[in-house]
């Protein structure tokens, strides 16, 4: 992800950017951090961590670290992670039982966050090589009573000899074992950390082309697709409807936002967008879907393909005045209508050229196009609902619209609560949506139920 978004990013804004150059303290990234605005962002983008960062309000990149390493399921159950908010933001004071103790958990306000800490603290504390550290760190985690009685020892003796309070000694013991089951190799997590940030920076920075990158990574999951396009739409970023003369197969970026690539519109493989790819460049436009079935490959670009593209809206653009929003259902029904006539008459020019024929109409029925110089055919235009649930089937949402979007002002009145906002600790809520799902169950004793999905 991290790669394509750089790469398009330099291809297209001429710009030589760098993962290794981005800079740790740049402020939109932060507040992106801040803002909780972190979806698509690696190891981040979980809403209880979204919520965790929003309290957080992280500042530098050592934040991120210990936020990385205290959002696992010990830490947020021991309650260390509010534990940690709450010494970073001064609500609770920071205090450390000797002050030998500052320099080694001073980057996590006094918690113990990491394996390391604990290691770092048995060899400055008690006289532990880092051999013996370890070892220390491995029965901590184990839990192991016998090794770990032996240890504690091994620390008392060894922090009493340096002048420390065999009272504290014992209370930093429990502190370390306490921690240690729950402490993140430090490591791993300023490397996942790291990671997470030079994501965040490109989407701070360069929002269009990492929401093209991000979209074109999960372009085959359907769930994921549709939340990051609410993303966008949330970010203000345009997103432009699949044409078959603009579109590749990836998303891309132009001047006016993002192009969904036609590699997301489901039942058009790969093979098939590149014969589409290859004629458009070969004739520099697709004019109509005669002359676009004149020249790919048939045995791959073939009716099923055809069918998903129009229901996608990819055809449009062969329609004058036809876009998503104004005549597409009319365009589209007969573009539908017109797929197997368009077929036919591309497999018997494709055969009349191998013999090195041409057809007397050849400029009627091929450049001109039918929509440009042959009657489409008369009928009945799609409707709303009909055209969106085309699009829920090819692309896997609702695109230029929603079937909920005649009933907003209901739904608010109503006081309607969007699913996505909804808390895992909500109280009782109104929501509404479409059942797009049921399945009939029976309970255990046997009565009637019923599993159904709704969204909206």
């Amino acid at each position: 992800l991290l790669n394509d978004a750089v790469e398009t990013i330099r291809q297209q804004e001429s710009i030589d950017l760098a993962l290794e150059d981005i800079p740790l303290d740049d402020y939109k990234t932060y507040q992106l951090f801040a803002d909780g605005r972190t979806l698509g962002i690696f190891q981040f983008e979980s809403s209880g961590m979204r919520e965790v960062l929003r309290k957080a309000k992280p500042q530098r990149i050592d934040d991120l670290i210990a936020l990385n390493a205290l959002y696992r399921p010990g830490p947020l159950r021991g309650g260390v992670i509010d534990d940690f908010i709450a010494r970073k933001h001064g609500k609770v004071a920071i205090e450390y039982e000797v002050p030998e103790l500052e320099p080694i958990l001073s980057d996590t306000y006094g918690v113990i966050a990491y394996q390391e800490q604990v290691m770092r603290i048995a060899s400055d504390l008690a006289g532990f090589s880092m051999g013996e550290a370890d070892l220390l760190r491995k029965a901590m985690g184990k839990k192991d009573a016998r090794v770990m009685k032996a240890q504690r020892d091994r620390f008392i003796e060894g922090a009493t000899e340096r002048k420390l309070p065999k009272n504290k000694a014992k209370k930093i013991f429990e502190l370390m074992e306490y921690f240690a089951g729950y402490g993140f190799n430090k490591s791993h997590s300023t490397a996942y950390a790291l990671l997470a940030y030079q994501t965040a920076y490109l989407k701070a920075n360069y929002p269009w082309y990492f929401m093209a990158a991000l979209l074109t990574s999960e372009s085959q999951n359907t769930d994921k697709l549709g939340v990051y396009l609410g993303e966008c739409r949330d970010m203000a970023v345009p997103i432009l409807a699949p044409d078959v003369n603009v579109s590749d197969v990836r998303f891309t970026v132009d001047s006016e936002g993002i192009r969904f690539g036609l590699g997301a519109i489901k039942n058009v493989g790969e093979l098939a967008i590149m014969s589409i790819l290859a004629s458009r460049a070969e004739t520099q436009q697709v004019k109509s879907l005669h002359s676009l079935c004149e020249n790919v490959d048939l045995r791959l670009v073939n009716k099923r393909v055809l069918e998903s593209l129009v229901k996608a809206g990819a055809l449009d653009s062969l329609v004058r005045g036809a876009s998503p929003k104004s005549n597409a259902s009319k365009a589209r029904s007969k573009l539908f209508a017109m797929i197997d006539r368009a077929v036919e008459h591309g497999s018997r020019f494709q055969k009349d050229r191998e013999l090195g024929q041409s057809q007397l109409f050849d400029d009627l029925d091929g450049d001109n196009g039918p929509e440009n110089g042959i009657d489409l055919p008369n009928v009945a235009s799609w409707s709303e609902i009909q055209k969106l649930s085309y699009e829920k089937e090819s692309l896997g949402l609702y695109f230029s619209g929603h079937p909920l979007d005649r009933h907003t002002s209901v739904l608010a009145m109503k006081g309607i609560h969007p699913i996505a906002e909804l808390g895992v600790s909500s109280p009782n809520v109104c929501v509404g949506g479409i059942v797009t799902a049921t399945r009939q169950l029976k309970t255990r004793r046997g009565d009637a139920m019923a599993v159904f999905t709704l969204t909206d």
